[in-house]
């Protein structure tokens, strides 16, 4: 079956890249440029598409998501520090993010003739994004079928969706992924600031997957600090 893979860059989409790669079932990639101040994460994610040999495609739809206000992502507002856990990273959503892109990339799969669209949502972002859960997948799938009715059937594919980050991180270990090509910091720049939500979940993936983290920091110890797990444990 051929698989339209919605790639950001980032550690878990760049590993579902590999892991549909692996299965012969990666048939297109696609990014959007939604107006995120870490646009780096593109370039990585063509660079992996050109490192698998795959066609690839970035969609700029700044201009729709330019309208949203109040996150920290797309709007003048700083990037919160701590845990991925924390309320406060609620700035980091995007309203309505997933939604779009998914909807997009359903056409794009519908015209293109691909059978699957594929996104690499997790476990660990079911605490700050409502449109990361099952409950979403689902009813996505149920709009879809719906919106194609008659026209084509085009299925969801979330098989990250009850992983956390550090299973994902194995998953990657396993299929060799590059994870020094992939970004997940959301201040951008040219290195990963180490405080970030997603750049401490990063770090903390990686500890727990018992995986070497080659990713470059600018602080590589704040994640200890502000981790949930026990001090014994991190520094054992």
């Amino acid at each position: 079956m051929s698989s339209l893979l919605i790639c950001s860059g980032g550690l878990d989409s760049v590993t579902l890249a590999y892991e549909l790669f692996s299965r012969k079932l990666l048939t297109k990639m696609l990014s959007f440029n939604y107006g995120q101040r870490h646009q780096i994460e593109l370039e990585y994610a063509a660079e992996i598409a050109g490192k698998l040999n795959i066609p690839y495609e970035c969609i700029d739809i700044s201009s729709i998501t330019s309208v949203f206000k109040g996150s920290a992502l797309t709007d003048d507002i700083n990037v919160p520090e701590g845990h991925y856990e924390a309320d406060n990273m609620k700035t980091t959503v995007v309203p309505n993010r997933n939604t779009i892109m998914l909807s997009i990339a359903f056409g794009v799969a519908v015209s293109q003739d691909i059978s699957r669209v594929a996104t690499a949502i997790h476990a660990g972002d079911h605490f700050v994004y409502p449109d990361c859960r099952p409950s979403f997948a689902e009813s996505f799938q149920i709009m879809q079928d719906e919106a194609l009715k008659d026209i084509a059937k085009i299925d969801l594919l979330t098989p990250f969706v009850n992983f956390s980050k550090a299973e994902i991180v194995k998953v990657g270990n396993n299929l060799k992924v590059p994870f020094s090509q992939t970004w997940s910091c959301y201040n951008g720049g040219t290195i990963h600031c180490g405080k970030c939500g997603t750049c401490v979940e990063r770090q903390e993936a990686f500890f727990l997957a018992g995986v070497d983290d080659p990713t470059n920091y600018f602080d590589s110890e704040y994640w200890k600090t502000v981790s949930k797990l026990p001090p014994s444990r991190i520094y054992s």
